[in-house]
C-alpha cells in the first residue's frame, strides 16, 4: 500500500511534506482535504479528525503508522527511507538544520501569518479590516529583517546546510508564502533570491509552487483584485 498524504491546497505544512516525499522518490497518494477561504477546513475531513487531535493537515499514513506534524513526519521519513538524505551528517550541523526548519515554521512564519488576511474576503467591520492591514504593514518590517539575516547566511552557499535539506524545504515554503501574500520582494536579497530561483528549478519545488498558484486562482480571489 502506498504512503498516503492528507493535504490542504494552501497548507504550507502539507506542502513541505509533499516536497520531502518527492525529493526522496517515494510513491504516495495525495488525498486533498476540502478548503475554502470563507469556511476554512470546516467541516473537517473525518480521517484527519480521527488521526490528529490538532484537527489539522498534514497527516501521513504509511502502512499501520499514522503521523501528523510536518517536522515529526520529516524525521520519520529520514529514519525509514534514509536515501537520499534530507538531514546532514553530524550532530552539530544536524541540530543547526533542525533549528533552521523551526525558524521557518515558528519564527519567520509568525509575522507572515499577519499577511494571510490578504487572501480572505474583506472583514465586514471596517475598523477590524484597518487593524488587519496595519498589522500586515508591521509584519512586513519584521519579515524584511529576517530575510536579511537569511540572505547573509546563504552568502557563498547553494543550500543552508551543505546539501539540500529539510531546512531548505521549510524555508522555501515560508518564503513562497511571503511572495504569494505580497510581502517584501527578494530583490534586495541576492543570495536568497538566487537560492529561491534554484529551488524552483527542482521538479518537486516547482510543482508545488505551480499547484499553489493554481489553487489561489480558484480559492483566493482577494489576491487577484
Amino acid at each position: 500500500m502506498a504512503i498516503q498524504l492528507y493535504l490542504g491546497p494552501l497548507s504550507l505544512f502539507s506542502r513541505k511534506v509533499e516536497i520531502a516525499l518527492q525529493e526522496k522518490g517515494l510513491a504516495f497518494e495525495r488525498i486533498r482535504v476540502p478548503f475554502s477561504q470563507e469556511r476554512g477546513y470546516e467541516p473537517r475531513h473525518p480521517a484527519v479528525l480521527a488521526s490528529n487531535p490538532k484537527r489539522q493537515v498534514p497527516v501521513l499514513v504509511d502502512g499501520d503508522l499514522t503521523l501528523f506534524d510536518s517536522t515529526v513526519i520529516f524525521e520519520y521519513l529520514e529514519d525509514a527511507y534514509p536515501r537520499p538524505a534530507l538531514y546532514p551528517a553530524g550532530a552539530k550541523v544536524r541540530a543547526d538544520c533542525r533549528l533552521l526548519e523551526l525558524t521557518a515554521d515558528e519564527i519567520l512564519f509568525a509575522p507572515v501569518r499577519n499577511l494571510l488576511y490578504r487572501t480572505e474576503p474583506a472583514h465586514p467591520d471596517a475598523t477590524r479590516q484597518l487593524e488587519r492591514e496595519q498589522a500586515g504593514l508591521r509584519a512586513e518590517s519584521a519579515i524584511r529583517d529576517q530575510l536579511s539575516d537569511l540572505d547573509k547566511r546563504l552568502a557563498g552557499h547553494d543550500f543552508f546546510c551543505g546539501d539540500l535539506s529539510v531546512a531548505d524545504i521549510g524555508l522555501f515554503m515560508t518564503v513562497l508564502f511571503v511572495r504569494r501574500l505580497g510581502g517584501p520582494a527578494l530583490t534586495d536579497f541576492q543570495h536568497l533570491a538566487a537560492w529561491y530561483a534554484r529551488l524552483l528549478q527542482r521538479p518537486a519545488f516547482g510543482m508545488v509552487a505551480t499547484d499553489i498558484a493554481a489553487a489561489d486562482r480558484k480559492l483566493s480571489p482577494a489576491l487577484h483584485r
